[in-house]
């Protein structure tokens, strides 16, 4: 009974000592790593697709590493594909749900498609992790000021003139 306090707080040094050694980011496999790049290169010379290629490339070798999910996101972004950008921020979350960037860009991908409360509720979750001050927060706040790319459509926006004939 005299040892039950010792040890538990033996327990809970080592329990907290494991899980940040397992919370920390590893480095990539190599080839994924030279892939990753790659595909860098080419989300900067506004080629989306072959950047989504590379991405993917690398994901196959190295599914682990949670940087490329992020990768994938802002390729599939440039791609107008915001829904499949969203898939891959919340992928990474799965993985590191403390990822200022993955719930930023999944916060501008929201405000993208249009969905706009669920965007603020994004930066309310930045602003009480990391502050107003840090830079996820102000480029989400910024995108969410800017609003949405394009205006949202409606199905009754494509409906076409109706024309009635008379048949004989």
């Amino acid at each position: 009974m005299r040892f039950a306090p010792a040890a538990a707080a033996l327990s809970l040094i080592v329990a907290i000592t494991a899980s940040v050694g397992q919370g920390a980011e590893r480095d990539a496999d190599p080839r994924a790593a030279m892939l990753v790049t790659e595909g860098r290169a080419a989300l900067e010379a506004d080629q989306p697709q072959r950047a989504i290629d590379a991405f993917e490339a690398a994901l196959a070798i190295d599914p682990g590493y949670t940087a490329i999910f992020l990768d994938l996101a802002q390729a599939s972004r440039a791609e107008g594909m915001q829904g499949k950008a969203i898939h891959y921020y919340r992928e990474a979350l799965v993985r590191d749900p403390g990822n200022l960037a993955a719930i930023s860009g999944e916060g501008a991908a929201l405000v993208e498609k249009g969905a706009l409360e669920k965007a603020r509720a994004n930066l309310s979750k930045l602003t009480s992790m990391c502050g107003a001050g840090c830079a996820e927060t102000r480029q989400l706040a910024a995108a969410i000021e800017a609003g949405p790319r394009q205006p949202v459509l409606t199905a009754e926006a494509l409906l076409p003139e109706a024309q009635v004939t008379q048949a004989n």
